[in-house]
């Protein structure tokens, strides 16, 4: 079974903004092959990062150096909307760029999801079909205003809707906002990434309470909108068992598999 992680960081310089991250200055994409392949881990879609100003110029050669191995997710200036806006219908046209994505966690931008300041976003990345992934937990009903109103827009939601590693809560208490997460189910461009499970528990492998929120979302979005993925760089286990936590499940039969570990997100993403 190919297997597809939907979030990875790869940097060249710097130490990591979000502690959580291991904190090394580099953790470069030759780095990330070696890990993936001795985990199993046929590609992985490298999200950039800001606390390295190369970091997409080094996306970009990984890309290139490592075909079929790596795509990208990265993003635009969202203050400056006269000058992203006409970014937007030309960015696909990037070797192994698949759209765009943004932390929505503080202040402005977690308000301009609410007040319609980023109307002109969404309706330019409908028109062009840029797929848009976002960190955005405590803006989760905005995301369905949102999505009922731009239909043709494909918005991803990271992290199983939580905070990823920008908290320090664990297991049932990590994971209050399920209820609001599962409720956008039902609009049919809203997917998650089952991104970075291991993260938020404080149980040893195979994260059981972690277990039982994915089947939740695995119930509510299903296998072509549920999309698995690491976040490697903050796993407290190796890339191998952040694979079997889910795939050894028995409530995930060989389609599912498929679907979940790479087939789905290539669709939803347009990563051929």
């Amino acid at each position: 079974m190919p297997i597809t992680d939907a979030q990875i960081h790869t940097w060249g310089t710097g130490l990591p903004s979000n502690m959580s991250h291991r904190q090394v200055t580099h953790y470069t994409p030759e780095e990330a092959i070696a890990e993936m392949d001795a985990g199993g881990i046929d590609a992985a879609i490298i999200h950039t990062v800001g606390w390295d100003p190369n970091n997409e110029a080094m996306a970009f050669k990984a890309v290139k150096d490592y075909p079929g191995r790596f795509a990208i997710m990265s993003s635009i200036p969202l203050d400056k909307p006269n000058e992203s806006k006409p970014r937007i219908a030309r960015w696909r046209e990037q070797p192994g760029m698949l759209g765009l994505r943004w932390t929505f966690l503080h202040e402005p931008a977690r308000q301009w999801l609410g007040d319609g300041t980023l109307d002109w976003l969404w309706s330019e990345a409908e028109k062009c079909q840029v797929p848009v992934a976002m960190l955005c937990t405590d803006s989760l009903p905005d995301i369905g205003r949102i999505a009922a109103r731009y239909p043709g827009l494909k918005l991803t939601i990271d992290h199983l809707g939580g905070r990823g590693g920008m908290t320090t809560l664990k297991d049932h208490a990590a994971m209050e906002h399920m209820p609001q997460l599962l409720a956008l189910a039902k609009h049919p461009n809203i997917a998650v990434k089952a991104t970075g499970a291991p993260g938020y528990s404080a149980e040893a492998y195979p994260f059981p309470i972690m277990q039982g929120y994915l089947k939740q979302i695995f119930d509510a979005f299903g296998p072509e909108r549920m999309f698995w993925g690491t976040d490697i760089t903050k796993m407290p286990c190796s890339w191998r068992q952040c694979v079997t936590m889910l795939s050894d499940l028995p409530w995930l039969n060989e389609s599912d598999r498929r679907l979940i570990f790479g087939e789905a997100i290539r669709a939803w993403w347009g990563w051929r």
